[in-house]
């Protein structure tokens, strides 16, 4: 049910931050794709839609996770292109150099080590590639702001919980998301780490943001 709740959780925005996500990536042909905490493969099989990534390789620690991602490729006929493995976000099993494009969806702010992950991020891109995150993160305007607290803190729990069985996991969403660097923040976490024109991009009157960081 994790992709059922992700899409009717976020009234289907999740698909549209997917797609937004797309559209940062680098004019380049022939771009090799890592999928960070990919899960099931959601954010992965988005960006294969693009024509110039040819090769995709989605990790994460979710083991049965990965399953589902397997099946799904196999599913679209893109066995040939999309490969799967288990893989930690902070310790990538990967030589540096490797990938032109490294994406990572709403698994940025659940690292063991937020450092040690960007760094990973970085040392496994190819020079002129380009790093993509998509995270949540909080609203500026007031009103909205505490509109959105509502929801994460009272509501969404209470949906979460009563369709995954698991109402822990939607409280700890909120929690992590309101003590997450994001904006200003979490690009110079970026630039710290090396990467170079960095950007934050906030979607959804700042519900989300894209963060975008090259390695030149």
């Amino acid at each position: 049910r994790y992709d059922l709740l992700n899409h009717l959780l976020s009234a289907g925005q999740d698909i549209r931050w997917r797609s937004k996500l797309r559209s940062h990536i680098q004019s380049s042909d022939n771009l090799r794709l890592l999928d960070i905490a990919t899960g099931t493969g959601d954010q992965l099989f988005s960006l294969i839609k693009d024509p110039r990534v040819t090769k995709a390789v989605g990790v994460d620690l979710a083991v049965e996770m990965l399953k589902i991602g397997r099946i799904k490729a196999q599913e679209r006929h893109l066995r040939d292109i999309v490969e799967f493995q288990e893989g930690d976000a902070c310790n990538l099993p990967f030589s540096s150099d490797k990938f032109d494009l490294i994406t990572i969806s709403f698994g940025i702010r659940n690292v063991s080590d937020l450092d040690k992950a960007i760094s990973e991020m970085y040392r496994v891109l190819r020079r002129n590639g380009r790093a993509l995150i998509l995270e949540f993160s909080l609203p500026v305007n007031v009103v909205i702001k505490n509109l959105y607290l509502l929801y994460f803190r009272k509501i969404l729990p209470q949906i979460g919980g009563m369709i995954s069985g698991d109402s822990y996991a939607y409280h700890y969403l909120n929690e992590t998301v309101e003590n997450f660097p994001f904006g200003q923040e979490f690009c110079n976490l970026l630039e710290q780490a090396g990467f170079a024109n960095v950007k934050a991009v906030p979607l959804t009157f700042g519900v989300a943001s894209v963060y975008i960081a090259d390695k030149v």
